[in-house]
């Protein structure tokens, strides 16, 4: 059984993900450091409903508790500091998306990484039922990818990851990002953006604010044309992070390469100064490290502002 500790449990993630684990005896919950918004009141009926075995006071006691420590707070500026006692502990980490929403913090994890640090993530997207199946399909059959089209709703950068992790599934190595444009109608705002790749395919994504939409991906290739769905995506993933701890195998489990979680978030990041510079492709390569990219404690300010008691319902 493997023993899965938790930081914060800010988002809806540790609910949901406790409950599929429950159903089988692979992984549970069983332990929680809190350092989130979420009270004590909320702390405690997650304690209860999960079934932990305890709240702990610091994360070096959670992680002495835990085969692996998951990440979960909403705010992604927190991530690398709270990981950070896990990592020095030695035990792996699973850091929920986004991972993080800056270049510096992206090559302060490579640099753990390259010291030794077993970091996985991100989105659950990436891992979907039917990313998956086209991902494990012969091009010679499926035939190769053209190009693709994304929607994705809710926010800016933390669930409109989801999109650039849900084409990350299925096509990697992108050079460049552009801002294309946005509309207005009928009370929402959407943008949409253009990402090219070193092997000649494109992918568009349309992103809504301040509403939700279904994750769906839209995939031509020179065989034809597929529709991905991205709905029920946690259990592939949870069972792939299973695969790898009870294996060691990152590639067999099939959880991806962190330096692929980096892309999406490096796109997003050339998207937004394509957009704040009016437009024109921006190389991931060339992004400044001084770059503030996005506001994680802004973000959580809103989010917790907005957020309803979830673990008591």
């Amino acid at each position: 059984m493997i023993r899965i500790g938790v930081c914060s449990i800010d988002v809806s993630h540790p609910k949901a993900f406790s409950e599929i684990l429950s159903k089988e005896n692979r992984a549970r919950y069983v332990a929680v450091y809190n350092d989130g918004f979420r009270g004590d009141d909320e702390v405690a009926a997650f304690v209860e409903r999960a079934g932990l075995e305890k709240r702990c006071e610091s994360l070096e006691e959670l992680a002495a508790m835990s085969d692996i420590v998951f990440v979960q707070d909403c705010n992604w500026d927190k991530h690398i500091p709270h990981a950070l006692p896990v990592i020095k502990a030695g035990k792996p980490v699973f850091i929920d998306k986004p991972t993080v929403g800056n270049m510096r913090d992206i090559k302060k994890l490579r640099r753990l990484i390259a010291d030794g640090a077993t970091v996985v993530g991100s989105s659950s997207l990436r891992y979907a039922y039917d990313a998956q199946k086209f991902a494990a399909e012969d091009p010679a059959t499926r035939g190769e990818i053209l190009s693709v089209y994304c929607t994705c709703g809710v926010d800016e950068f933390n669930y409109a990851i989801h999109a650039t992790e849900f084409i990350g599934g299925i096509l990697g190595g992108a050079e460049s990002c552009a801002y294309i444009g946005a509309t207005d109608a009928h009370g929402i705002h959407a943008e949409t953006y253009r990402v090219l790749y070193r092997c000649g395919a494109t992918a568009v994504y349309t992103i809504t604010h301040g509403v939700w939409q279904p994750c769906f991906m839209t995939v031509m290739t020179t065989k034809g044309t597929r529709v991905l769905d991205g709905t029920g995506a946690y259990k592939p993933m949870l069972d792939n992070i299973c695969t790898f701890m009870e294996t060691g195998d990152r590639k067999a489990s099939g959880l991806a390469d962190m330096e692929e979680v980096f892309e999406a978030i490096m796109i997003m990041l050339a998207g937004r100064l394509s957009r704040k510079e009016g437009g024109g492709y921006v190389r991931l390569c060339e992004i400044p490290d001084d770059n503030p990219g996005y506001d994680g404690y802004m973000f959580e300010k809103g989010y917790a502002a907005a957020a309803k008691k979830i673990y008591l319902m």
